[in-house]
């Protein structure tokens, strides 16, 4: 990034018209760590804090429109997915990033909403495996996703998601970054794999159910630290605190009506 040049990050993901995760995280999350966001929407959706009731896929020239508008003008120096929903949108994604080689991305590979409703097809997998994931600079899959994209049963302890994580790395990315949040102990733990070091990354669990839009805003954040120019480690471990103080103050924010509550970006707005 040339001096005095302003940090900007690029999501490209899925609308959630409550604010709590997708695009609108995203996008608070890069305000909230000094980054200018920009925006592609790949999907919209009809969702709150109970679920998902619908959504309407972008048609796939739109997103190219979108992207290259962006990528045209502004000069991003970061970039992350999140919600693409079927093989198609994967694809063109995939190609679209072609198109700016150099910038880092980071990916997250987003299959389920918190909620438990299916964001990507099954049939779209492969494609997130041979297209999307050789692009990344980094990945963030939980346990479930995972274990979808590796066809194995879901890891139960460290030793074995050092394993997974090295298993993900054969599909190309620069690095990985599995997600421990699913487990059920105590501590939670993340692995980062860069295909020589494993970093263990441990907070204690907070017990809540608002944790909606933990998985894009922990992406976002990545992105953020990597379009300020931090290294891969440091932008993890600002990540993980930035995630961790959310779901801390979200645990006592009371937002919507449903089980499945959002965490809070702007705890970090209101220190300030």
């Amino acid at each position: 990034m040339s001096a005095g040049a302003h940090p900007i990050a690029l999501t490209i993901a899925g609308s959630d018209p409550s604010g709590g995760a997708g695009i609108q995280a995203d996008l608070k999350t890069f305000s909230a760590l000094g980054v200018y966001g920009a925006s592609v929407l790949t999907a919209l959706t009809a969702q709150n804090t109970s679920g998902v009731t619908g959504v309407f896929s972008v048609p796939l020239d739109f997103i190219a429109d979108q992207f290259r508008a962006v990528v045209s003008d502004l000069s991003v120096t970061a970039m992350k997915t999140g919600m693409l929903g079927d093989a198609e949108t994967v694809e063109v994604v995939s190609k679209l990033l072609g198109e700016v080689p150099g910038v880092p991305v980071v990916v997250d590979p987003v299959m389920v909403a918190t909620s438990g409703d299916v964001l990507l097809r099954p049939d779209a997998v492969e494609a997130v495996r041979s297209m999307l994931i050789p692009r990344a600079a980094l990945i963030t899959p939980n346990l479930p996703e995972a274990a979808r994209l590796l066809d194995r049963p879901e890891a139960v302890n460290e030793d074995e998601m050092r394993i997974q994580a090295e298993g993900l790395m054969a599909f190309g990315c620069g690095a990985v970054l599995l997600k421990g949040g699913h487990g059920r102990e105590a501590e939670v733990v993340d692995i980062l794999f860069d295909g020589q070091t494993h970093t263990a990354f441990r907070r204690p669990r907070i017990e809540t159910t608002k944790t909606h839009g933990t998985g894009c805003t922990l992406s976002a954040a990545i992105a953020a630290g990597l379009a300020t120019g931090m290294d891969l480690a440091q932008a993890v471990a600002r990540a993980k605190d930035f995630v961790w103080n959310a779901l801390s103050s979200g645990s006592h924010m009371h937002v919507g009506k449903g089980v499945n509550g959002p965490i809070d970006h702007n705890f970090a707005l209101r220190k300030l």
